[in-house]
């Protein structure tokens, strides 16, 4: 088979389950990872031959496609704030919302380079590592801590922060069953579930299906159950003037600024994604507002 005939078994495969430039999308995606082939030398090779063996790698991801299985579980790694992770089915795949979060808490710090040296960083529900290690990559001067429940996840995050030639401290912990967090730091951060259940009717296939649950989702009776846990263990492992940065539910915001008040943080300020969700909040302790 060519890659042209290749290319235009692959759209038709798929068709009407994705719009077709994300399909266009997926192929040179999965043309690079199994025929190690540019989309523009696709371009200029589209009589070239593909093996059956490399047929065969298409057609079962073609198949996992049609059952919504996120390209990124296919080829097993993704990209977030420029650089390269591992993810599989025990990790979140990052979001770009992430990285809005990751991008404030770099802006905050990246003109402090010189006096955060030692600063305390910790990633509570770590996944992937996505946050810490960007942070870790970001700001060299910074000493970077990553927790989850999973040990499985760790693994991932382990091995990307190999790969990205950083050092993060790894720590394998039930955050709602813990009394308290290993030692003091600077800045808290977690991304935690927050997704309740009234609102899974409107997630995608592919994250119902194939994301882990357990990262995702909270009760509609307890949808703050995270934050609150990490905000009582916060106010007694951070710092004078750390911060806490949460992402969260873009319909949640004024409920969470009174419950965060409510433990004693101060100088909430709620910043919207680049979609106009509400979906990030910093706030902090003993630290007048600026």
């Amino acid at each position: 088979m060519t890659l042209k005939k290749l290319k235009t078994h692959f759209a038709e495969s798929l068709k009407g389950l994705y719009p077709s430039e994300e399909i266009l999308s997926f192929f040179h995606i999965l043309a690079e990872e199994y025929l190690k082939l540019s989309r523009i030398e696709i371009a200029l090779n589209p009589e070239k031959i593909v093996s059956e063996t490399e047929i065969e790698k298409f057609q079962k991801a073609i198949l996992r496609l049609q059952n919504h299985e996120p390209l990124q579980y296919i080829t097993g790694k993704t990209e977030f704030y420029g650089l390269p992770f591992k993810v599989n089915k025990h990790t979140l795949i990052p979001r770009p919302e992430t990285e809005e979060l990751v991008e404030w808490i770099y802006r905050e710090f990246s003109n402090q380079q010189s006096t955060i040296n030692n600063h305390q960083f910790l990633d509570i529900g770590t996944g992937s590592g996505c946050i810490a290690i960007s942070l870790a990559k970001n700001l060299p001067n910074a000493k970077a801590s990553a927790l989850d429940i999973s040990e499985e996840a760790l693994k991932i995050a382990q091995q990307n922060a190999e790969i990205n030639k950083v050092e993060v401290d790894f720590i394998q912990m039930d955050i709602l069953k813990t009394k308290t967090l290993p030692k003091k730091y600077d800045v808290i951060i977690s991304n935690p579930p927050y997704v309740r259940e009234l609102e899974k009717k409107q997630m995608q296939q592919n994250v119902l299906k194939y994301e882990p649950p357990s990262a995702l989702y909270v009760s509609n009776e307890d949808p703050f159950l995270f934050y609150e846990k990490i905000a009582s263990l916060a106010k007694n492992h951070l710092n004078q003037n750390g911060k806490l940065f949460f992402e969260i539910n873009e319909y949640l915001a004024f409920e969470l600024t009174t419950l965060l008040e409510g433990q004693g943080f101060k100088n909430m300020q709620v910043k919207k994604d680049i979609f106009g969700k509400d979906r990030m909040i910093k706030c902090n302790l003993n630290e007048p507002a600026r």
